[in-house]
């Protein structure tokens, strides 16, 4: 038997039952219009395998996690570009940082008109097919319901922040063509399983006994083809959690088959400033965002 707690109010609570317990945060406290639970363990294709409860903190960062939930913020319809985006936190597959990553990001696009969905996905826990499998059912998820939201089926794009930019680039590339994005926004990416690697996050993703040639085949500048959809880049000079050649070696990757693309590397930063309003390059870092996202909906790339 499974228990979701819908947290209002932050938190520190205590438990008591011996079921296993899921959290799905309130409209109040993510900021959403509309909350989904897709699926669990037991309703999944696959399951991640882990039986304790989900955890939380006060960043709301979320650990253990076993329900797929969707957070939906819908655009107003007086400035909606038609556009949507599903939204991928990080965290190295060890918890997912919900508030910054993802519902920080959401409220901004919402305000530029944009329609979104923050994904809370399952930790792989060295099953690497689950958190895929959530991510590309909420791309479907999104552009099946979100016509009744004013988003066009053909502009549903893909962000993420590092891990999650590990994932939404593996849906830009590894993904059916025809379920890939119309476009990816990677945030401070983890992106390959060479010397630059995040080992925590190939570790969670591949399990305890992954190969070297599984880090190749999994290293995603080396899954780039002619179909990878255009690409943003936001990367930081300093980030030594997530090295900036993560970020260059992804973006080469797209050059080589022309793949429309554009780089911004701000000079400091380090790692996990996406959603953070008080970053320097803030407003920078939003304006390429904006710019971008309206170059994709005029269909128009600078070369």
């Amino acid at each position: 038997m499974k228990k979701t707690l819908i947290l209002v109010l932050a938190l520190g609570f205590a438990l008591t039952s011996s079921a296993q317990k899921t959290i799905t945060l309130s409209t109040e406290v993510s900021g959403a219009d509309e909350i989904v639970v897709l699926w669990d363990n037991t309703t999944a294709p696959h399951s991640n395998g882990i039986t304790e409860d989900e955890g939380i903190n006060d960043n709301l960062d979320m650990v253990k996690t076993t329900q797929t939930d969707l957070y939906i913020y819908r655009a107003n319809p007086a400035q909606a570009t038609g556009q949507g985006v599903v939204i991928v936190p990080g965290g190295g597959y060890r918890k997912l940082s919900m508030k910054y990553d993802g519902f920080m990001v959401a409220k901004y696009l919402r305000e530029i008109g944009v329609s979104s969905i923050v994904v809370k996905y399952r930790m792989p826990n060295g099953q690497r097919d689950v958190p895929f499998e959530d991510i590309l059912e909420a791309m479907r998820y999104m552009r099946r319901e979100g016509v009744a939201w004013g988003v066009n089926p053909t502009k549903v794009g893909i962000l993420g922040s590092s891990a999650g930019g590990y994932l939404a680039g593996h849906i830009s590339t590894m993904a059916p063509d025809e379920e890939k994005p119309a476009f990816s926004i990677l945030i401070y990416p983890v992106i390959s399983g060479g010397q630059a690697s995040h080992r925590g996050t190939f570790a969670n993703m591949l399990g305890k006994w992954r190969t070297n040639t599984e880090h190749i085949y999994y290293s995603l500048e080396n899954r780039v083809t002619k179909t990878t959809p255009p690409t943003l880049l936001l990367l930081a000079d300093d980030d030594l959690t997530v090295r900036t050649t993560n970020g260059t070696a992804y973006y080469k990757a797209l050059k080589r088959y022309g793949i429309p693309a554009s780089m911004h590397v701000y000079s400091s930063g380090k790692h996990g400033w996406a959603g953070h309003d008080e970053w320097h390059y803030a407003e920078p870092c939003k304006a390429a965002i904006k710019d971008w996202l309206e170059l994709m909906q005029n269909g128009i790339v600078r070369k």
